[in-house]
């Protein structure tokens, strides 16, 4: 992925699969998000492919890559301020035109625990409850892979260590991948099955969350001695 001749993805590749979750991590500016939006369809790679199933494709709109079930929340929160939970969770299924969007919206909501809340305006809730409300609306309808961009960014322990369970009762109940940037390595090394790390749009070391944080590259790059 280039930027007016700044490459901010050099050659990445990767196979993400269904069941596991992946952590994403490397110093500001590496390309972690510009990944996830490449994946998502935020953004057209410059050049290179996706192949999931029996499909493979070059590009690939927003709307496209949820259909397909590629799902995403982002860094800063975005809600409708005057819309109900429900709603906004409702909002998403519909966007996607495939299914009962008010039995979707349920299904998330009770994924979460968050049904009770329903009828709550969602800009009134806690900032810990919006970015679980986030990820309930990122999982209405299809879902083959959830990609989250830094749940527990402003989060205390305990507000982070339930973001870390959604997470893995999401992966449990519904069986989709999962893609986590995230700067808190105690949320990394704990809950991913695998970790990447990126620097300068590179790949520069993937594995267990054991092998990758004894890496020496990344000690150089990232964590620091």
């Amino acid at each position: 992925m280039k930027f007016k001749g700044v490459t901010a993805l050099d050659g990445v590749d990767m196979e993400l699969r269904k069941g596991e979750i992946v952590g994403l991590i490397g110093p500001n500016g590496s390309g972690k998000t510009t990944f996830l939006n490449v994946l998502s369809g935020v953004f057209t790679p410059t050049n290179g492919n996706f192949r999931m199933g029996d499909r493979q494709w070059s590009k690939v709109s927003l709307r496209e890559a949820a259909r397909l079930g590629i799902r995403r929340t982002f860094q800063n929160i975005r809600l409708f301020p005057s819309f109900t939970v429900m709603e906004t969770v409702e909002v998403a299924s519909a966007w996607l035109d495939k299914g009962d969007r008010r039995e979707n919206a349920r299904i998330a909501l009770d994924a979460l625990n968050f049904g009770q809340y329903r009828d709550r305006i969602a800009s009134e809730l806690s900032y810990g409850m919006q970015r679980r409300l986030e990820i309930a609306r990122a999982i209405a309808g299809r879902l083959e892979f959830l990609l989250v961009d830094e749940p527990t960014a402003g989060l205390n322990h305990g507000e982070s260590q339930d973001i870390v369970e959604v997470l893995q009762r999401i992966r449990d109940q519904r069986g989709c991948g999962i893609v986590l940037i995230d700067h808190d390595l105690n949320v990394i090394m704990n809950v991913c099955d695998r970790v990447i790390v990126l620097a300068e749009g590179k790949i520069i070391s993937s594995g267990t969350p054991q092998q990758v944080r004894s890496d020496p590259k990344v000690i150089a790059a990232y964590l620091g001695s």
